[in-house]
């Protein structure tokens, strides 16, 4: 497999789900700017949508979409319990949070990183992004990761949106369990490998 990635982007998640599990992965180096790849290339020849992150199969297929490539992952490992059986009630909540975090997150960061949103504009997401830290952390007052069962894809996802947080606000410091839960995770080993490999790769 390939994970086409850029360090500190979206992509991180798979990344980080990669490691949890152990499965062997060739990454690739994506500047988003100029859609280049690391080695050479178009990135657009890959995904013409121009974002990461995609996974190429074994066979050659292209996987995009972060939450769809994340269950796809844990699926090659069941055992690892990284994202529970389909069919079930378990995982329509694993889903449920995934999408939670790709359209009331994921998306709402985007104008705080547009150089042409107004100061006005971005107070607004930060205070939609506020409503929504918040409820995430009445979840994680109880309970140390977003299933009960423990660590999944989805905290993967999270936590990598998170991050962006420290970048651009609004301020973690608001919510306890918030940076409770970000202190649990760089703590996971497969976490602080991932978080290694991606600072070593923004050097190159």
């Amino acid at each position: 497999m390939k994970l086409y990635f850029s360090p500190g982007a979206c992509s991180l998640s798979p990344h980080i789900v990669l490691t949890e599990l152990g499965l062997p992965v060739e990454t690739v180096k994506v500047d988003l700017r100029t859609k280049a790849m690391d080695g050479g290339g178009d990135f657009l020849a890959i995904n013409p949508k121009g974002y990461v992150p995609v996974l190429q199969l074994d066979d050659g297929s292209i996987l995009t979409e972060g939450p769809a490539i994340v269950q796809y992952l844990a699926d090659r490992k069941p055992e690892a319990g990284l994202a529970p059986a389909n069919g079930t009630m378990e995982r329509y909540r694993l889903q449920e949070w995934l999408n939670f975090i790709s359209t009331e997150l994921h998306k709402q960061f985007s104008p705080l990183f547009n150089p042409d949103s107004t100061e006005a504009v971005k107070e607004a997401q930060k205070k939609r992004l506020s409503q929504r830290f918040a409820f995430i952390a009445q979840t994680l007052g109880k309970q140390d990761y977003l299933l009960p069962s423990g660590f999944s894809v989805a905290d993967a996802y999270l936590y990598t949106v998170l991050t962006w947080a420290g970048f651009v606000g609004p301020d973690l410091a608001a919510w306890p369990a918030l940076q409770a839960y970000m202190a649990r995770m760089q703590a996971r080993p497969g976490v602080a490998a991932t978080l290694a490999a991606e600072r070593e790769a923004k050097k190159s």
